[in-house]
């Protein structure tokens, strides 16, 4: 085993910027138990074999929800050569991953990585571990490897017909040395007979046999429990509370000041735990954020929207002289507001602190930087700590922007060493302390020449930069990189899908004190809204075709064309629609894969509108398991339309006014829709899944209630927008 020395300074650097990243049944892993470290000798540190052939594939990256456990496990089984009926799984933890020198790598899932950056060195441990077992048995049979094959865990000896299986021969392949990485030769994605094919999650029985432990559902002997309050004003303190009002309250233990920003109280139960909590008086010191209204916010976007100083985007031509020289031109406006991530398990950490010992049990997107947190807040080294991942109920960006819920479960616990302690969020506390989606407006100015062809277009963002709130290191000479996803000139990761003459896309950067944070498909997705729903403008105001006005930007971008012809094509654009329908269509590219969306919807002449269908075409390189992409798919829209329809965080005296689902809706049931998937992987590069059709939902749906009402919709939440037919 490799083993390193590390700072706590220094790992809580690298997991920091990790940042920017169980159990099976009912089994909890403790401290010494090392759950991702099995009794049976690992071959390596991705694969470990047991007598009986089952292979336990181990998963750095976690699930929730989005299929990255299965994806990656038959990436692992493909190359393995493995009976898949036999594979199960594992998560090593963020502790051993540090004591082993990183051998997993990155342990954050967020940002469609879990499969992208992950999946050559998975697959490389995965054949390592082929090559191993094979040499075993040749070592065994005394024969040169080259004469030796495997089928399903099966291996075979041609010459002799001898045969043997991987649980016979793991022990000792497990005590070999390890292929050198160039010898290493990967499969062709062309002859995968694992991977590439739509099988089922290996999650999913325990899910419907009520066996699968989320880190709300935590209990560990003698634990107690703990609700919190923070100042409800973001940048806000306590000044003071007074505990002798709840002294005497039932199940009560203890009231802790959580450093200068709120309290918590710790009971035998969550329940009473806040019913004293709610009981307890406190005073804030909400300071001057407290005076800020959402008035004031959206005006700081508008002046940013025609400041003379603004952060360079993109740039090429001249875009003044071309507007200047236009035969006419068409500006808009359009806002996207804060929105929250409204996980359907709301924060929440158990925490375990002795002064020899911190071990945390949680819900992360990155396990190594809760680890970093943990670490930071307990005041031990290192090794001293230990995080276990339990699985996700949402995840969405809140459980990898901020690890502040790991932070004030171990306050908590550091208040009674020794004594397991459960801090869950309420609701309200859990929508009025997230890390928003950042709210922006955007003015699109767009000239048009002679010909009616598209000459110019100046695209200047304002408002607010997630990197500001949560990693100002990482601005480049005060540009945040993100702003710009989507609209990038040029690179694999968000490239613009138009060619234009004469280009310009600036960000004025407006930050408000309402903190913001990574939230499913970023700033992809206000960027395709505001880009698609211009374009279609444009398209319209020429009396063109939105969908052929695209095909002309697009000469220089055939994969983004690809998807968007698909679409076009399986909808029948350019064919009647059924009596009463409309269409709109949005393409985009993000998180490395190209989309595009075309929907169906009808409004009523009451107003009322109805998504009947949406088509969408996802190109992300390769498809590791067909049947999960076109669950991301679904799920996305589902997400995204909600934030598009209803979803709106907003200020009044510096708080947030949104505090349960009665006042942020999310999409019904009898309001879905039938979503058609096309999955048209080009090879050649690995794109995201889990993010980028989200882009596309909203522009499309705006687009097709312009052709259906004649009102174009500027800004969403849509509820804000009365659709009656004029």
């Amino acid at each position: 085993m490799n083993t390193i020395t590390v700072s706590r300074r220094g790992f809580l650097a690298s997991g920091a910027a990790a940042a920017a990243g169980l159990t099976l049944g009912f089994h909890v892993p403790f401290a010494g138990d090392a759950s991702a470290q099995s009794v049976t000798p690992e071959v390596n540190a991705w694969v470990v074999i047991k007598p009986d052939d089952t292979v336990v594939v181990r998963v750095a990256r976690v699930e929730m929800g989005q299929g990255t456990l299965t994806g990656l496990a038959q990436l692992v089984a493909e190359e393995l050569e493995c009976d898949w009926d036999k594979v199960t799984w594992e998560y090593p933890t963020p502790g051993e991953n540090v004591r082993r020198g990183r051998v997993w790598q990155n342990f954050g899932t967020a940002g469609s990585q879990g499969i992208r950056q992950s999946n050559e060195y998975v697959r490389k441990g995965g054949a390592a571990a082929r090559m191993m077992l094979i040499q075993a048995a040749a070592n065994e049979w005394k024969v040169p490897v080259g004469e030796c094959t495997v089928a399903k865990g099966v291996i075979t000896h041609a010459g002799t017909g001898r045969s043997t299986s991987y649980g016979k021969v793991a022990a000792a392949a497990s005590s070999l040395t390890p292929p050198a990485a160039d010898s290493i030769t990967l499969k062709d994605p062309k002859t995968w007979t694992i991977a590439g094919r739509p099988l089922k999650r290996l999650d999913t029985a325990e899910k419907l046999n009520g066996r699968q432990v989320y880190s709300i559902d935590m209990k560990l002997p003698g634990m107690l429990n703990a609700a919190l309050k923070v100042c409800p004003v973001f940048g806000g303190k306590i000044k003071s509370f007074d505990v002798t009002q709840i002294e005497r309250m039932p199940g009560f233990k203890k009231a802790v000041r959580l450093g200068d920003t709120g309290v918590a109280v710790i009971a035998d139960t969550w329940w009473r735990a806040k019913t004293a909590l709610d009981a307890l008086p406190i005073e804030w010191d909400e300071g001057p954020n407290a005076n800020v209204q959402q008035a004031d916010i959206l005006a700081a976007q508008q002046e940013g929207l025609t400041a003379r100083e603004a952060i360079l985007g993109s740039k090429n031509g001249d875009v003044p002289a071309a507007l200047g020289s236009a035969r006419r031109t068409v500006e808009a406006v359009y806002a996207v507001p804060h929105q929250h991530h409204v996980t359907m398990e709301p924060m929440n950490a158990t925490a375990l602190w002795t002064a020899e010992k911190c071990e945390v049990w949680t819900a992360t997107q990155n396990a190594e930087a809760a680890l970093a947190t943990a670490a930071e807040v307990s005041g031990l080294p290192i090794d001293k700590n230990e995080v276990y991942r339990l699985h996700l109920g949402g995840g969405f960006g809140r459980r990898s922007s901020s690890h502040d819920f790991v932070r004030y479960a171990v306050l908590i616990a550091k208040e009674m060493p020794g004594t397991p302690i459960k801090t869950i969020w309420s609701r309200e506390e859990d929508m009025t302390h997230g890390w928003y989606h950042p709210a922006t407006q955007c003015r699109l100015v767009a000239g048009f020449d002679d010909q009616d062809n598209l000459s110019a277009l100046h695209m200047r963002i304002s408002g607010q930069s997630i990197l500001a709130t949560l990693n100002p290191d990482r601005l480049q000479n005060g540009r945040d990189a993100a702003t710009f996803q989507g609209l990038n000139p040029q690179g694999p990761e968000s490239q613009l899908g138009y060619t234009v003459p004469n280009l310009l896309i600036e960000h004025a950067m407006r930050n408000p004190h309402v903190p913001a944070g990574f939230w499913r498909g970023v700033n992809n997705n206000q960027n395709a809204i505001y880009l698609e729903c211009f374009l279609d403008e444009l398209a319209h105001s020429s009396k063109q075709d939105p969908l052929e006005f695209r095909r002309k930007l697009m000469a220089n971008h055939p994969k983004h064309r690809a998807v968007l012809d698909a679409v076009a094509e399986k909808v029948g654009w350019g064919t009647p629609a059924p009596a009463g329908v409309y269409r709109g269509i949005a393409q985009q590219m993000g998180f490395g894969s190209y989309v595009a969306a075309c929907a169906e919807v009808s409004v009523s002449d009451a107003g009322i509108l109805k998504i009947h269908r949406i088509v969408a075409a996802t190109d992300c390189g390769h498809a590791v398991n067909p049947q999960q992409i076109a669950a991301q798919v679904e799920g996305s829209f589902v997400y995204g339309l909600t934030a598009a329809l209803y979803g709106e965080i907003t200020v009044a005296n510096g708080r947030v006014e949104q505090e349960n689902f009665d006042t942020y809706q999310m999409l019904r049931m009898d309001e879905m829709f039938d979503v058609e998937t096309i999955i048209m992987p080009s090879g050649g590069f690995w794109g995201g899944v889990g993010e980028p059709t989200i882009f596309v939902a909203a522009p499309a749906v705006l687009n097709a209630i312009f052709a259906a009402t004649g009102i174009r919709v500027r800004q969403v939440p849509l509820s804000k927008t009365r659709l009656k037919k004029a």
